[in-house]
């Protein structure tokens, strides 16, 4: 520019020397004015070229980086959609295949596919092949002859099938049977979105053995609820595999797993994201501080993202200038929650409350992002306008069928949530919540929900297509469709039948079952004659439902009192408790029409045909018959009020919630007792603590459990004892209204309980070793304290077999040695003790000695899992074991019962003793359920006589108490002279 200005100032001097002026002064002026307009000219010359060229430089001359490409690669990742390809279901092998596995051709089966919303059932074959399902319906001997001999042919004899179980919510593999740690939540502040779960799994948890026997082929792994933003989570398949290592169970492992990139022509895979809200996070503050929390990391996450959003538009408009000496923005701490906001991520919500639903949906509407499912949601059902307001669309609602009441956020939870979350067109995920919940019985959740009314397609989709697509994984889970996973399980009835349970599991094409027990061993009928193949045909609870809503989860528990006759009609059975025990009053025969049952003031005046009690010491004539309240059982049954043990029912309310609970015990082992109790052991009454109208007692009272024995003792989560002495334990009514109601407390003192066992990782030591129980143990029973104290007084009880001694032990080492101190005790005193196991998961290895030293045992674990280590060593049943605790004690001639650990079980004790009587087939008569919650209760527990004759009276409608067909719809009282309609 500068040199182009010179020659211009040149040019225009040369011209006024020639061509200059001729006359007087004026010629001089001229040339100077022409310079001075020349240089203001070359001025502006020079400034409008500068801009000109800088401005053109700026657009043509940008020097890209050497890593132009990666970043515009980069920049290019993130529009890509996530998502399986479009050719997906058309692979022929799964990436998941291993090599050598035969293909499979499941013939004559009953297919539940999960398509039509869980409505299509065929009836035909499947073929799985290379991992995949590769055919459903006919399969043409064309395709078959192409893999012979390397198939294998199932005959399911028109048994069941279905896909595989998705349990979205588990914590299997951090928290690892047996249990010896609890590594689930970061300890680092309420946000750890970095934290990920597949670097907790442990390989060697002996729970996935169990979870593939029921049926369980896919389970979401979650970090626990710890923490706001607890981590990532992981889709896993429980199987072994070849390479034995976490990475190797995953089901779609996403792309930047191990930070590799995205292939930019196909699409990306889903990622998990578990957060929590809630009385989980009182570690980190207030509610107030965990919603600032989220709201402080997900602005950050969004600073992120805009960031990542303005770099990528001027990368991709080639402002490489602009960009010069900045790098891509990310960060790894934050990328997950990044990722979130750009709807690459599907989260489970652990969230309970109202207030807690409706913060996460504001949430979600702030920053953008959708929640996939909302976890426990215990009053979900309550809200379910609110959940509709979720960004994005309503999520799923993840929940327990029944274990409601655990904690105040669960407090109002219901049984019939999950109809009422379907009425409102909201989807319904049954999880399990491992270890809480042994995820083995996922299915028991679906069947009970399907018991409270939700309808026979949505309860199996609630546990395979439901979750399955809450996670973005129903490509490839959840359903029975050519080119999905070939996860599939046979069964040995209808799914939602009490009890079902798998005969072989396939995961990957992959038999699971190495040992499948035959059809026969489990069924009392072949499958394709009995009844049990047929979805279970469940009583209305309409009112209740409607109740539980109008009260907001906590419908009044009162019933409707009948001191009159009442009769009732189309009863089947009649079972009564007489002087030697459970007795069969009157049975309809094969073919025959169900009799009446006459009830007078509570008591039976009649059991029969109708024409007889009609015309019975003319006590009852057919008009008197027409006026009284009359209830058809339309086929069910009548039989003695059942009775639980094991649980702190009517000691506290709320598990979680020490407000509504007795308090701390004193132990002995850690500190003395104080000298105002009187008492060098601290033995106390759980009669002094009891609390009536609690809520779990009134259920388990309208579920036929009208009878209660309780101690002050507790068994934690992972199974460890939480205090040694449990006190003297009392039996109750579980329907009075307060300690001074007649009859409410039927036993004043029952037994003296006791909880020996190892300590467990959550709750920690008990304060004593072993080896230190039993000898303080010794002492009590030989030496004897003051017979003026409470601990001298009974212990010597128990020593001479006055009152029973209940022990609640797992280990079969620990029984032994408690059979041999018992031994040493009736050798001294020419006694014979009543000593009695509770727990007792490895009874079965001790049961000729139990049976040897007439030791009883309940069982509050029927179905157990390998947890503690104390009871680790477990008799599975089947699919997995041919016997079952039960039938091997049964064999053995040991008393047993049956208990729970867990108030809100207490509500379903039958189902568990119509499920033992189930695995033992044709050992198990009619009468064996009752016993196991009645008469061999009672006997265990001291308690032969104190009922007796004048017991109370349950009338079901619809069925056996023992199956999903019946329903209580009455509680005769003799004693009280009145029968209670509900």
């Amino acid at each position: 520019m500068l040199t182009m200005s010179s020659k211009l100032l040149s040019a225009s001097a040369a011209q006024t020397v020639n061509y200059g002026p001729r006359r007087g002064r004026i010629p001089t002026i001229r040339p100077i004015f022409f310079t001075f307009c020349v240089a203001i000219a070359g001025v502006t010359l020079f400034a409008c070229n500068y801009y000109i060229s800088k401005s053109t430089s700026s657009q043509r001359f940008q020097q890209p980086p050497f890593n132009a490409q990666q970043l515009l690669t980069q920049c290019a990742s993130l529009k890509v959609s996530v998502g399986p390809s479009e050719s997906f279901s058309k692979r022929n092998v799964s990436d998941r295949f291993e090599p050598g596995t035969n293909a499979t051709w499941i013939r004559n089966a009953r297919i539940w596919t999960g398509a039509e919303n869980g409505t299509e059932t065929l009836i035909g074959d499947i073929l799985l092949k290379g991992g995949i399902v590769k055919r459903i319906g006919h399969i043409s001997d064309d395709l078959l002859e192409d893999m012979r001999p390397n198939l294998t042919v199932v005959d399911a004899e028109g048994a069941w099938v279905t896909p595989g179980l998705v349990d979205l919510h588990s914590h299997l593999g951090l928290i690892s049977a047996p249990f010896m740690n609890f590594e689930a939540s970061s300890a680092h502040g309420p946000i750890a979105p970095w934290a990920r779960s597949i670097d907790g799994l442990h390989t060697h948890d002996e729970a996935y053995e169990q979870v593939i026997a029921g049926g369980v082929t896919t389970v979401q792994i979650l970090p626990g609820s710890g923490n706001a933003i607890a981590g990532q989570a992981f889709m896993i398949k429980p199987r072994k595999t070849k390479e034995r290592s976490p990475t190797s169970m995953l089901l779609e492992p996403p792309h930047n797993l191990n930070g590799s990139k995205p292939d930019l022509d196909q699409p990306l895979r889903w990622r998990h994201l578990k957060q929590a809200c809630g009385e989980n996070l009182d570690d980190w503050g207030t509610r107030m501080d965990s919603m600032w929390a989220f709201r402080q990391a997900y602005d950050t996450a969004r600073k992120i993202k805009q960031d990542q959003d303005d770099y990528c538009s001027k990368a991709e408009a080639g402002l490489w200038s602009e960009l010069r000496g900045k790098e891509y923005p990310d960060s790894l701490q934050w990328e997950a929650l990044v990722d979130v906001l750009r709807g690459r991520v599907k989260i489970a919500h652990h969230c309970y409350e109202e207030v807690d639903l409706d913060d996460i949906v504001r949430l979600s509407n702030e920053f953008k992002f959708h929640v996939a499912s909302f976890h426990h949601a215990s009053e979900a059902w309550l809200v379910p306008d609110v959940l509709k307001r979720m960004f994005g669309g309503p999520p799923a609602v993840a929940i327990f069928a029944s274990n409601h009441g655990y904690k105040r956020e669960s407090y109002r939870g219901s049984v019939f949530a999950p109809r009422i979350l379907a009425d409102n067109d909201l989807a319904v995920v049954m999880k399990s919540d491992h270890p809480a919940l042994n995820g083995r019985y996922l299915l028991y959740e679906a069947q009970q929900a399907h018991y409270y009314g939700l309808p026979p397609h949505l309860a199996l989709s609630s546990v395979t297509t439901t979750p399955a697509h809450a996670a973005g994984m129903d490509h490839r889970v959840g359903s029975l469709k050519e080119g999905v996973d070939a996860d599939v399980v046979l069964w040995d009835s209808h799914p939602l039948q009490l009890g079902a349970t798998p005969r072989q599991v396939w995961i990957d094409g992959i038999p699971q079952l190495t040992n499948p027990i035959s059809p026969a061993t489990i069924l009392v009928d072949k499958p394709k004659q009995s009844k049990v193949q047929d979805i279970p045909h469940v009583p209305k609870f309409d009112e209740e439902r409607i109740a539980a809503v109008k009260y907001e989860g906590l419908p009044p528990l009162s019933n409707e009192l009948e001191d009159g006759t009442v009769v009732f009609k189309n009863v089947r059975h009649v079972w009564v408790r007489g002087k030697l025990g459970l007795r069969e009053r009157w049975a309809a025969g094969p073919g025959q029409e169900g009799g009446v049952v006459v009830l007078k003031r509570g008591a039976i005046a009649c059991a029969g045909e109708e024409d007889w009690c009609f015309d019975f010491e003319g006590s009852v004539d057919e008009e008197k018959f027409k006026k009284r309240k009359v209830i058809d059982l339309h086929g069910g049954a009548i039989g003695p009020g059942m009775m639980t043990f094991g649980s702190a029912l009517g000691i506290e309310e709320i598990d979680g919630e020490p407000s509504t609970q007795d308090g701390t015990l004193y132990n002995p082992f850690t500190g003395n007792v104080p000298d105002a109790v009187g008492d060098p052991v601290g033995l106390v009454k759980a009669a002094d603590a009891l609390q009536f109208q609690t809520r779990d007692a009134l259920n388990a009272h309208k579920n036929g459990v009208t009878y209660a024995t309780s101690s002050l003792g507790k068994v934690s989560v992972l199974g460890g004892p939480q205090n040694i002495v449990s006190g003297l334990a009392t039996t109750f009514r579980t329907g009075a209204a307060h300690a001074l109601d007649e009859n409410a407390i039927v036993k004043e003192i029952t037994a003296i309980h006791l909880m020996f066992g190892r300590s467990d990782p959550l709750t920690g030591s008990t304060g004593a070793s072993i080896s230190t129980e039993i000898a303080t143990l010794r002492r009590l029973l030989l030496d004897h304290e003051d017979p003026k104290t409470n601990a001298g007084n009974w212990f010597q009880k128990a020593a001479e077999g006055s009152v029973p001694l209940i022990i609640h032990v797992n280990g079969a080492d620990i029984m032994a040695a408690l059979l041999r101190l018992k031994a040493e005790i009736e050798e001294q005193s020419g006694s014979q003790m009543k000593m009695v196991f509770s727990g007792a998961s490895e009874a079965h290895i001790l049961a000729k000695q139990l049976g040897d030293a007439k030791v009883g045992i309940i069982i509050t674990s029927p179905r157990p899992l390998p947890g503690p280590w104390d009871g680790r060593r477990i008799l599975s049943g089947p699919p997995l074991t041919t016997n079952t605790t039960a039938a091997v004690l049964l064999d053995h001639g040991v008393t047993f019962a049956l208990g729970c650990l867990q108030t809100y079980e207490a509500a379903h004790v039958r189902f568990e003793a119509g499920w033992i009587a189930r695995e033992l087939g044709d050992r198990a008569d009619d009468e064996f359920p009752y016993e196991l919650v009645t008469t061999n209760l009672e006997k265990l527990l001291g308690m032969e006589g104190w009922i007796g004759e004048e017991g109370d009276l349950v009338a079901y409608d619809g069925g056996s108490p023992f199956d999903f067909d019946s329903k209580v719809v009455a509680i005769a009282s003799p004693k009280k002279g009145v029968v209670e309609l509900f």
